[in-house]
């Protein structure tokens, strides 16, 4: 029934270059009449984009011509391997980092969008990792209006227990390790997606560090946070246990020449048990969560 309700939707399949040429691929919902928004939805770290889909047909069918994305090495941006039918290549010796997935393939996105709907005020999504990346583009003035989703910096201290005693495990004793071994970081052990060495190891890198990604002294783009003069709503749920309020608020403190604003919303709000990390995008919170974000963003 969810998909039924993407009917009166266009939807369509394509690719774009990122800033170096590598083919994203990307889908694009667009309502059968008017459009009066053009919103960008960004990926959590190892989420492919169709966890996405549902959201992205809901605020077409309200006029926004939506795109969503994966990031280099994930989804169907990944490559393919040349033997075997429409097998996917092994991410062993595939070169890419979150530096590249913000400053390459999202930067890039911004820059489609704008250009192919230049008369549209153009909105920005961010899930986790999605919200970071807007900080770090050097384009993200481009973008009139953000909206967080459980968008977090991911100190592991600043995480929930114990899944912050997980995590950390995880990391250092599980995943660096295995990760340098395998030349990938292997979606089996709990990540999603598979993901690239250089992806990993730069995560991990943040997850350890007291500030995230703030303190990186590798990291190009740290100064753009204070670029961006645009509206920013971040969202964060009492049951995330990645995505606390004070990992939110750090993220959103980078944001100096704006205020965020920042809304805690306990599932008991909305009249359900959980949420999480990922719950936001189920279908069943078509008429609480999703019309007020839609309404949000289209304000």
């Amino acid at each position: 029934m969810a998909e039924a309700a993407l009917d009166d939707v266009f939807i369509d399949d394509i690719t774009f270059p990122a800033t170096d040429g590598y083919l994203l691929g990307a889908t694009l919902f667009l309502p059968r009449g008017a459009k009066s928004h053009a919103v960008l939805i960004n990926s959590a770290t190892a989420t492919p984009r169709k966890v996405y889909r549902q959201f992205a047909g809901y605020l077409a069918r309200r006029g926004c011509a939506v795109l969503t994305y994966d990031y280099r090495g994930i989804g169907d941006s990944r490559q393919k391997a040349m033997v075997g039918y429409n097998q996917t290549k092994s991410l062993a010796g595939f070169n890419a980092t979150m530096s590249d997935w913000a400053g390459k393939d999202v930067t890039a996105a911004v820059a489609w969008m704008r250009e192919r709907y230049h008369t549209l005020p153009l909105n920005f999504v961010g899930h986790s990792f999605g919200g970071q990346a807007l900080g770090l583009l050097a384009n993200n003035t481009e973008v009139s209006r953000t909206l967080f989703i459980a968008a977090q910096a991911g100190y592991w201290k600043l995480m929930a227990p114990p899944e912050n005693y997980r995590v950390y495990a995880m990391l250092k004793f599980v995943g660096l390790p295995l990760t340098r071994l395998m030349g990938y970081a292997p979606g089996w052990t709990g990540l999603g997606e598979d993901l690239p060495k250089g992806v990993f190891e730069q995560w991990a890198s943040w997850v350890m560090s007291e500030r995230y990604l703030f303190t990186d002294p590798k990291l190009p783009g740290l100064s753009n946070f204070a670029n961006y003069k645009g509206a920013l709503r971040a969202l964060c749920f009492s049951d995330d246990p990645w995505a606390t309020r004070p990992a939110v608020g750090l993220l959103c403190s980078g944001f100096t020449a704006i205020e965020p604003e920042i809304l805690t919303i306990k599932p008991a709000d909305i009249g359900v048990t959980r949420i999480g990390h990922f719950g936001f995008f189920r279908p069943e919170h078509r008429d609480t969560l999703w019309r007020g974000a839609a309404e949000w963003i289209q304000a």
